[in-house]
């Protein structure tokens, strides 16, 4: 079940991006716990299950099951942000691969997860279309992405970082948001899943200073990119300058997230 898949998907390209600050993206994913959580809360986990966590960073929904008993696998294209989940999750089978091409046989998952990752394949469908043949039939399949824009204080950052950005070419640029109502349904559909319930959650990033605001800004993939086009000293100002509303009055930032679900079954 650890073996790396021979295919190539969208992991040759995200892999290094997301692994180049692997240990700051990791401080921040543990923020992200409660979004998490109101998943679990929904899916009904149980002792023994097997749960498949396709793009799963540096382990911290992988801790959350594994605390409830599951018998717990996870799949990302950093080997970087692995290392990390080795440490915070020993107990897991971590496999460096591409969720266009998971390497596990077909119905081997109780519960499959891809919290905002599934949306970085090369092909999303394809990527569902996977995470329905490793489920077992019936089992649930939970995508998450990013919730409506104006309930998302991180839009600022990624409008900001996206003028260092090269635009997307036009067939890759969806003509509707992942968090409209029926596009993450449509999409779970044409992968052959059903879809089941969908919900939004909500949360809020906190940080202490302008340094410690910085340090996790600059530690998702999109982001080591443009500091690599443009330049670190930029980007991080430009993020500053964006995320600057957010300021609390002790100098710290608070940054509330909206996040869109739907639990669909293959």
């Amino acid at each position: 079940m650890s073996a790396t898949s021979p295919l190539s998907g969208s992991s040759h390209r995200h892999g290094p991006l997301w692994g180049a600050r692997a240990r700051a993206w990791a401080d921040n994913e543990a923020q992200q716990t409660p979004t998490y959580e109101a998943a679990l809360r929904r899916v009904g986990i149980a002792p023994g299950h097997r749960v498949l966590d396709v793009g799963c960073g540096s382990g911290v929904f992988l801790r959350a099951a594994a605390d409830r008993g599951a018998r717990v696998f996870g799949l990302d294209a950093s080997e970087a942000l692995l290392a990390i989940a080795r440490e915070r999750v020993p107990e897991a089978d971590l496999t460096v691969g591409d969720m266009e091409f998971l390497p596990y046989d077909d119905d081997a998952f109780d519960v499959v997860t891809g919290f905002n990752s599934f949306f970085f394949a090369a092909d999303m469908t394809a990527a569902l279309r996977e995470a329905r043949r490793v489920a077992r039939p019936g089992a649930p399949v939970v995508i998450q992405v990013w919730g409506r824009p104006d309930r998302c204080d991180l839009t600022a950052l990624r409008q900001a970082v996206g003028r260092f950005m090269a635009p997307p070419p036009a067939a890759t640029v969806p003509q509707r948001g992942l968090w409209e109502p029926g596009v993450l349904e449509d999409l779970a559909t044409a992968a052959g899943l059903v879809p089941d319930v969908a919900f939004d959650s909500s949360w809020a990033f906190a940080y202490e200073d302008d340094a410690a605001l910085a340090r996790a800004m600059l530690a998702p993939g999109v982001v080591v990119e443009a500091a690599r086009t443009a330049g670190e000293e930029p980007v991080r100002r430009a993020i500053l300058d964006a995320l600057a509303p957010y300021r609390t009055a002790d100098g710290g930032y608070r940054l509330e997230n909206e996040w869109h679900y739907l639990i669909a079954r293959a």
